[in-house]
């Protein structure tokens, strides 16, 4: 079978990975990939926004499967396209998808369908958000409505903090602003959920705890992420009842009665309370890192999970994994997620001789010449499985320290809540 994978990152390096593992994949073809998709795939360099375009490759090339990686192409209506031309696609519809690209359509869900999460306010201008806070309590979360490649969230010490957070936003830092979400602060620890869903049957896809802020201890700037590990510390029976019977199940009812089936990953930001679950967002697809995070754990065929979910067959499937804890670390270009200069060489990379438990699964990279460089904020994701959290956080340092590269910076605490 031949194979479309939609995007560059880390993640898409990673499902390509997990998909080479298939006995029943022929070919992979990466759009646009990496420098590490390279070496498993044919990168083809093409504008994944343009759907006509993409259709006459997948057609010319006989591919029998796309896909998709990150949140835009979703949101714009790339399965729905695809599906409309017959041709096989992984991931949620248009319609689905406004989970993750409006963040009032999830909220308003959560209220009407009683899903636990934090209290929250809707402002269509600036002078309305900025009259809210006059009353409010600090901290407060200030966040862009739309996709905001995981940037668009202010946690607000005070009012003047906040009320810098609603200019940049209104003012287009994200995009056009139609609207914005202001939240109360909730006080807990944040766990990544994952679920596969064909429309009727919904498996647990593992979990996961993210590494937003860019400084370690957890301070600084959001980025897109620093790391992850999984199993989350958090999760436990208890809390398992409760996210799935409080927050998916009730989505996804919510979808069905909008005459919508969910179908793909669907991955909930969670904020843990005294062992009660939150939902703080939804995406639309595996995150980034925890994809890099949690594939490598899977022993069942990834190629077979997939064509399940498409076929509404995955209640056909029982989902294997390794018994070890996985731990990613990004090592990210000097000044993200700020300024940062592209165009870097990475040397070493070859030199690093992998265990059949270490991986290292390419983000901003790309060729020239033979020669691999630098080409986004978050560059490279070093994986370790390990039955010790801390053996899996000391071999991914192992290995940035061979990489050796002078112009990157990475957490040298990804895991510290879990390791002691």
């Amino acid at each position: 079978m031949k194979v479309v994978i939609i995007g560059s990152g880390g993640r898409e390096h990673a499902i390509c990975e997990a998909l080479s593992n298939s006995k029943k994949v022929s070919k992979i073809y990466c759009l646009p990939g990496n420098a590490g998709t390279k070496k498993i795939a044919e990168n083809i360099d093409i504008d994944i926004e343009n759907f006509e375009n993409l259709k006459k490759f997948i057609i010319s090339e006989n591919v029998e499967l796309i896909i998709v990686g990150p949140e835009k192409p979703l949101v714009d209506g790339i399965v729905d396209f695809f599906e409309k031309n017959k041709i096989q696609i992984f991931g949620p519809n248009k319609f689905a998808s406004q989970l993750e690209g409006s963040k009032t359509f999830t909220k308003k869900i959560c209220e009407k369908y009683n899903i636990p999460t934090a209290k929250f306010g809707i402002f269509k201008n600036t002078n309305d958000a900025k009259s809210f806070l006059k009353n409010s309590k600090f901290p407060i979360v200030v966040k862009a409505d739309g996709l905001a490649a995981g940037k668009g969230v202010y946690i607000c010490e005070n009012k003047e903090v906040s009320e810098k957070a609603i200019d940049e936003i209104f003012n287009g830092k994200f995009g056009a602003a139609k609207c914005i979400l202001l939240e109360e602060f909730l006080i807990g620890e944040e766990m990544s959920y994952f679920v596969i869903s064909d429309g009727k049957t919904i498996v647990k896809f593992q979990t996961a705890q993210d590494h937003k802020r860019v400084g370690e201890g957890d301070t600084g700037k959001n980025t897109g992420g620093m790391g992850a590990y999984s199993p989350s510390r958090l999760i436990n029976d208890s809390l398992d009842k409760k996210i799935l019977n409080k927050i998916i199940h009730p989505t996804l009812k919510a979808l069905e009665e909008m005459n919508c089936e969910y179908k793909g990953f669907l991955y909930a930001g969670l904020m843990i309370v005294q062992n009660e679950p939150y939902l703080i967002e939804y995406n639309v697809r595996m995150g980034d890192p925890e994809c890099q995070t949690i594939l490598p754990k899977l022993k069942t065929d990834f190629l077979d999970i997939i064509l399940k979910c498409i076929k509404k067959k995955l209640n056909e499937t029982e989902i294997e994994w390794y018994d070890k804890n996985s731990l990613c670390t990004v090592l990210c270009s000097k000044g993200y997620p700020d300024k940062y200069e592209n165009n870097i060489i990475i040397n070493n990379l070859d030199k690093i001789i992998l265990n059949q438990n270490q991986k290292i699964f390419h983000a901003g990279t790309k060729n020239k010449k033979n020669t691999i460089l630098s080409n986004g904020g978050r560059v490279l994701n070093f994986v370790s499985l390990s039955n010790s959290f801390k053996d899996a956080r000391d071999s991914n340092i192992d290995m940035i320290n061979k990489v050796d590269w002078s112009h990157g910076f990475y957490r040298k605490d990804i895991g510290y809540k879990v390791i002691k």
